[in-house]
């Protein structure tokens, strides 16, 4: 690498969508990324996107519902060690129009809403704790 340059870190972008409690969470398959455990939808920025250009695209991608990025406050920040050095964005979605659904079942097998105080044990680890964290804002450093 040259002088001067860093090499880009990995940003992901997770949304919060609840309903009457219940936090939405999809069971991951097939990807060889944590296989097997409940996480949040979304996924990595590409190039030349927002944060919520992001989540509005995921969502439709994931589980086919439109967001508005008006309708999207951000929670929070996990700064993390996993395979590298990562960073991912925690946004709560305040409205969306449709009914989620497995769109993409080659990477998600099972879709369900969870309440608060009854997420998952079989959960991504980091996306546990950053929902454990609150309605932020917050930043949490995991891993180092």
């Amino acid at each position: 690498m040259a002088a001067g340059r860093h090499a880009g870190i990995p940003v992901g972008v997770h949304v919060v969508l609840e309903r009457d409690g219940r936090v939405l969470m999809m069971r991951r398959a097939g990807t060889g990324f944590f296989d097997g455990l409940f996480s949040l939808p979304g996924g990595h920025v590409e190039p030349g996107e927002s944060i919520r250009a992001t989540a509005v695209r995921e969502m439709g991608e994931e589980i086919g519902l439109a967001l508005d990025p008006d309708a999207l406050r951000t929670l929070g920040v996990v700064h993390r060690l996993s395979d590298s050095n990562r960073i991912d964005f925690f946004l709560a979605a305040t409205r969306w129009s449709g009914e989620p659904r497995i769109c993409e079942p080659h990477k998600c097998d099972r879709l369900d809403w969870f309440p608060r105080d009854a997420l998952p044990a079989d959960s991504v680890p980091y996306v546990l704790r950053a929902l454990e964290a609150g309605d932020g804002p917050w930043v949490l450093e995991l891993g180092w």
